[in-house]
């Protein structure tokens, strides 16, 4: 469907937990009060907004955290979204250190593409940003991934730091996306420096004068890609504070509990957990039965697909979002929550 903006929303990113085993310097350096079990969505719980979303013209799904593989049954989640008419794609973004393991039932569940979030390959760095030795683990993870037929992509935050001409170097040997994610003003980010992708971009073209526009279809975000002659890879990059592509904005975010976010900057949405768990509760009253009245099926919220208090609910969120986000005027955002919270 169009929000009121005229923007065609087909990109559903869904956060399936707020924990990670990594404790990121940008994200959540000292870890954070994790919700409790029972406020996470099921899986059935989130099938069930997915077949609304699927009806409202979502496309694509993307499995995100925290770090998503740090819940247990991912691939079972994959094969029911896959299963959903009208969803084309699932994808997956994950820190790469729980992928090889799991690999072959992901792909076996209908895992399409993985993006692995990688900010340097220097591995004193890296244990130094994410508080983990495992650097070894993730660069095996992005070939595994590659060997089993998906499409890779590596998202670094883009610091003043970072050593981008190692981090391209992925690109050169492998078919790899290199991207350059500038770094919000959300949670931790606010009190980190990040670098414009605009200084970054002249940098690259200093050190690559041949460096080309890349127009080639890479996926449904809005990263701009570059090609570099002899490169299998492409690099690219994500500017939501120095390029910002808010009139193009095509996704909403629905967090581990069940909130849908309509855009990262404001804490606008709605509460779909509430509208799941009020209609259950209001069956189970009326038939005096508790939690064993549940149908054969194990469906754990509202009464099926066929919801029409969630379809109009996610129908009025989304046709509501806002036309822009105001990063560049901090005192304005309203979303208090740290990335792993919202989903990432």
């Amino acid at each position: 469907m169009r929000d009121a903006q005229g923007r065609e929303i087909k990109y559903l990113r869904v956060s399936v937990t707020d924990r990670c085993n990594l404790r990121c310097k940008y994200c959540m350096p000292n870890g954070i009060e994790c919700v409790e079990h029972k406020d996470i969505l099921s899986f059935e719980e989130i099938r069930q907004i997915a077949e609304c979303g699927a009806k409202l013209g979502i496309t694509k799904i993307r499995l995100t955290g925290g770090e998503p593989l740090a819940r247990k049954g991912c691939p079972q989640l994959i094969k029911l979204l896959k299963e959903i008419p009208g969803i084309e794609k699932i994808a997956m973004t994950t820190n790469g250190t729980l992928v090889r393991a799991i690999l072959p039932q992901l792909v076996e569940a209908g895992l399409d593409e993985i993006n692995i979030s990688l900010d340097t390959l220097d591995a004193e760095k890296f244990a130094a940003i994410t508080g983990q030795d495992l650097l070894p683990e993730v660069l095996l993870a992005i070939d595994a991934a590659l060997a089993a037929g998906l499409k890779v992509k590596v998202n670094a935050v883009s610091m003043p730091d970072t050593d981008w001409k190692r981090m391209i170097s992925l690109a050169k040997d492998k078919p790899v996306d290199v991207r350059f994610i500038e770094l919000m003003p959300i949670g931790e980010g606010r009190r980190s420096e990040g670098r414009s992708n605009e200084e970054l971009l002249e940098e690259i073209r200093k050190e690559f004068p041949e460096l080309q526009t890349d127009d080639s279809v890479h996926g449904a975000g809005p990263a701009v890609y570059y090609k570099i002659p002899g490169y299998q890879g492409s690099v690219g990059l994500i500017s939501a504070m120095h390029g910002k592509f808010c009139s193009s904005c095509n996704r909403v975010r629905l967090t581990s509990t069940g909130f849908l976010k309509t855009c990262l900057c404001y804490e606008d949405g709605t509460d779909l957990r509430q509208i799941l768990r009020g209609k259950r509760m209001e069956m189970e009253t009326v038939s005096g039965h508790g939690e064993g009245s549940r149908t054969g099926k194990g469906q754990s919220g509202a009464a099926g697909p066929e919801n029409n208090e969630l379809l109009d609910a996610m129908a009025r969120a989304i046709y509501g979002k806002p036309a822009e986000h105001c990063f560049e005027q901090p005192d304005q955002i309203t979303e208090a929550h740290g990335m792993s919270a919202i989903g990432g």
